[in-house]
C-alpha cells in the first residue's frame, strides 16, 4: 500500500454521513484490505497449501496403503489427514494479521486512519471484523474443498467418509476457526509491536518454539503442555480428548482466549501509544 493511497483512505471515511460511522469505517478497512496485492497471495497461498499438501498427503497414503501395518491403516484419521495441509496455511495467515497493522505503521498509513477516525478503537474494530471476516470466508472454503478432494482420493481405497461421518464437519470448520483465530492473534501480536519482524517472530516462538521449550519441563509441570496456544488450538483438527489433552471445543476456546488477551494488548497499545 503505497503513500499515494493515504488522502483515498481518509475520504472513504469523510465522503459519507457522519451517522454511519461505523459502516463507513469497515467500508474503509475493507477498501485498505482489498487494495493490498500481498492480501491476495498471502490469501492464495494458504488456500493452496490448505488443499494442495492436504491432497498429496492423501495420494502418498493411498500410494502406500498396501505396505501400510493394519496398526497404520486402523490409526489414520481420514477427516484431519485431508486437512494437514492447514498447519503449514498458519505459516501464510499468521503472516497476513501482522502485516495488516505493521504495514500501516511501516507507510505511515495509520496516522492517515486515524486523523479519518480519531476513535482508535472504533478503527481497529472495524479492522479486526474486516480480516477475521475475511480470513474466516477464504479458510472455511479452502478447508471444505481440502476435505472432499481428500476424500475423493481416498475413496480409492474405500478409506474416505462423509461430510455427516462423526467429527468430520466438526474437523472442517474447526481447522477454518483455528486459521481465522491464529489470524487475529497475530493480529493483535502486531498491533502491540508494531514492527513487521518482530510480530512474526513472535507468532512463531509463541506456536512452535514454546511447545518444544514446554517439552523439557519436569513431569509434574507437563499439564501446562496442553494449554499452550498451538496444542489446545490444534485439538479441534483430529482431536479427542485425553488425560494429558484438552478436549477439541474446550482446547479451541484456550486458544480463543489467547487471541482475545494478544487483540485487548492492541487496544491497549494502541490507545497509550503515539501512532
Amino acid at each position: 500500500m503505497s503513500v499515494t493511497d493515504m488522502p483515498t483512505m481518509a475520504s472513504a471515511v469523510r465522503m459519507r454521513p457522519t451517522g454511519h460511522i461505523g459502516t463507513n469505517v469497515l467500508a474503509s478497512e475493507w477498501t485498505k484490505l482489498r487494495s493490498v496485492r500481498s492480501t491476495y497471495w498471502t490469501l492464495f497461498t494458504a488456500a493452496v497449501l490448505t488443499i494442495g499438501l492436504s491432497a498429496i498427503i492423501c495420494a502418498v497414503f493411498v500410494a502406500q496403503y498396501a505396505s501400510l501395518t493394519a496398526e497404520d491403516r486402523a490409526g489414520f484419521d481420514a477427516a484431519s489427514g485431508s486437512l494437514t495441509g492447514g498447519i503449514l496455511a498458519q505459516f501464510a495467515i499468521a503472516v497476513l494479521g501482522v502485516l495488516v497493522i505493521t504495514s500501516e505503521y511501516a507507510t505511515g498509513m495509520i496516522r492517515t486512519t486515524f486523523a479519518a477516525v480519531p476513535q482508535r478503537l472504533t478503527a481497529y474494530a472495524a479492522k479486526v471484523a474486516v480480516f477475521g471476516a475475511v480470513t474466516l470466508a477464504v479458510t472455511t472454503a479452502a478447508c471444505f474443498l481440502a476435505f472432499f478432494a481428500g476424500q475423493a482420493i481416498l475413496s480409492a481405497k474405500d478409506i474416505g467418509v462423509s461430510i455427516g461421518a462423526p467429527n468430520a464437519l466438526r474437523t472442517v470448520i474447526g481447522t477454518s476457526l483455528y486459521l481465522t483465530i491464529l489470524g487475529l492473534l497475530s493480529l493483535g501480536l502486531g498491533t502491540v509491536l508494531r514492527k513487521t519482524a518482530g510480530a512474526i517472530s513472535a507468532v512463531v516462538g509463541i506456536l512452535f518454539v514454546l511447545p518444544v521449550l514446554a517439552s523439557f519441563l519436569p513431569k509434574s509441570l507437563e499439564v501446562i503442555q496442553k494449554y499452550l496456544p498451538s496444542n489446545a488450538g490444534q485439538e479441534i483438527i483430529g482431536g479427542a480428548g485425553g488425560p494429558n489433552t484438552l478436549t477439541p471445543w474446550v482446547g479451541m476456546g484456550v486458544f480463543f482466549l489467547y487471541a482475545v488477551v494478544a487483540l485487548g494488548a492492541g487496544a491497549v497499545t494502541l490507545v497509550r501509544r503515539d501512532a
